[in-house]
């Protein structure tokens, strides 16, 4: 077995003294755990640390592996010189898991390192186990913007490397919970924050691992968390084993959730398999999604299942209802994987003769044409979820206190440039963000002035 550990830990700046100058002691119940653990990591001696941080090189859809023979950090960034803290990695175990990631379909490797220095959610640990004078070697791994069961499967080839090794190691995942805890904090209060914090920690305390691959994308994101995809690898790397689980300590007192477990293998378990126990899980939901869909939602997922399929665009079937093809309007079609948006296109205008043929034509290009997605391949469409928006005529504004995030989308305009924003979106919370974010899709400075217009929709789930 060459996991011999796995803990979670935060990594807030202010518990070091050197930086928190007493306010450490708010949160010296997490500093007390932190101790513990890397008392805990001291006695099982391990050859190689794993940390993950959603601090490190992050990619929308690759896993950074930090490359080289070592790197070194510092407290600069928070006020505090003369402190620096450095990492010998082990090259050989990095370079076996992305040869391992590759074989299991993985997006991972050394590739695209831009910055080489440590970054706090690195550094904050291997500050915790200095005074223990350890021998190890450290590999390091950032997170990505792929759903959290690829982050599993990524835990899972970092196991199957180290078998192949025969590297004992630790993995540390580091990372804070919600920020969204205090309306007077840092970030302020969202109610997701302390429903995710209890969840996330009951989870943690019973070694749930399921509980963290199944939370739907909107709600974490509006918890603001920034932990999730380091758990996850952990649980990956601990597939099929069953762990004595410890739930060491949780506090917020800053308004940003700081929580400390460990997890210690006890043998394998049939029953802790949880990317095949997800695959049931997504099957059903799925398969519950396609029970309740609509006509338009059902003549999407036909546009673009049999183009993939054949080549050929789709006919429209003669059993329409009358509503979807006596009238015209601009529609979008969105596509989901694993709870994330994997394409989105779609037309502010009708350009076709009817709502159908407008569903036709965009459910194609939201699979095929989104250019920021790769195209959707075969073997994914059993996987989609799909959501179709008819648009009302846009009306124009003449201010944003016109404008509701929740219930119009809206249209900016400067010359040739055109960006629109769907209404009541994850996230997008006030009118500001919306215009910004349609500004930026258009290509609009965020300074400039623009012509403002707004819409309504029917949204088909």
């Amino acid at each position: 077995m060459s996991v011999l550990g796995a803990f979670i830990v935060p990594h807030p700046p202010i518990i070091l003294p050197e930086v928190g100058r007493g306010e450490e002691q708010k949160i010296e119940k997490t500093a007390r755990a932190y101790r513990a653990v890397a008392e805990h990591i001291a006695e099982l001696k391990p050859d190689t640390i794993v940390i993950t941080s959603p601090h490190s090189i992050m990619y929308a859809d690759y896993f950074h592996i930090s490359p080289g023979s070592g790197a070194q950090g510092d407290l600069r960034d928070f006020g505090v010189s003369g402190v620096t803290v450095e990492a010998s990695y082990d090259e050989v175990l990095a370079k076996g898991i992305g040869i391992q990631a590759e074989e299991d379909g993985i997006p991972a490797g050394t590739l695209g390192e831009k910055d080489s220095r440590l970054d706090h959610g690195t550094l904050i640990p291997l500050r915790f186990l200095a005074p223990f004078s350890l021998s190890f070697e450290v590999v390091r791994i950032g997170l990505s913007g792929l759903p959290m069961i690829d982050h599993y499967r990524f835990g899972e080839s970092i196991a199957k490397a180290a078998d192949k090794l025969d590297r004992q190691i630790v993995i540390i995942a580091s990372g804070d919970l919600s920020h969204k805890l205090k309306q007077d904090g840092p970030y302020g209060f969202a109610p997701e924050g302390p429903a995710f914090d209890a969840d996330v920690t009951s989870a943690m305390e019973h070694a749930d691992f399921l509980k963290l691959l199944t939370y739907e994308p909107g709600f974490y994101e509006r918890a603001a968390e920034c932990g999730l995809g380091s758990f996850a690898i952990m649980a990956g790397a601990l597939d099929g084993m069953a762990v004595d689980p410890e739930l060491l300590s949780y506090e917020g007192p800053f308004g940003v959730g700081y929580a400390v477990a460990a997890f210690y293998p006890a043998g394998k378990a049939s029953d802790r398999h949880f990317e095949k126990q997800y695959e049931r899980w997504e099957e059903t939901r799925l398969k519950d999604l396609k029970s309740q869909e609509d006509a338009y939602v059902r003549l999407a997922r036909y546009a673009l299942e049999a183009y993939i399929k054949t080549g050929v665009p789709a006919q429209l079937p003669n059993d329409l209802p009358e509503e979807l093809t006596s009238r015209q309007a601009g529609v979008f079609v969105s596509l989901k994987k694993h709870g994330k948006l994997r394409g989105c296109i779609g037309t502010i205008s009708p350009v076709t003769a009817s709502v159908a043929e407008e569903i036709l034509r965009n459910a194609v290009s939201a699979g095929l044409s989104d250019p920021r997605f790769p195209q959707v391949k075969a073997s994914e469409l059993k996987e989609l979820a799909y959501s179709v928006d008819v648009l009302s005529p846009p009306e124009a504004i003449d201010s944003p206190d016109a404008l509701d995030p929740h219930r119009y989308g809206v249209i900016v305009t400067k010359g040739q440039k055109r960006g629109l924003l769907l209404p009541n979106l994850d996230g997008v919370d006030s009118v500001e963000q919306q215009i910004a974010i349609a500004k930026q899709k258009a290509g609009i400075p965020a300074d400039e002035a623009c012509g403002l217009e707004r819409f309504e929709v029917v949204r088909h789930l």
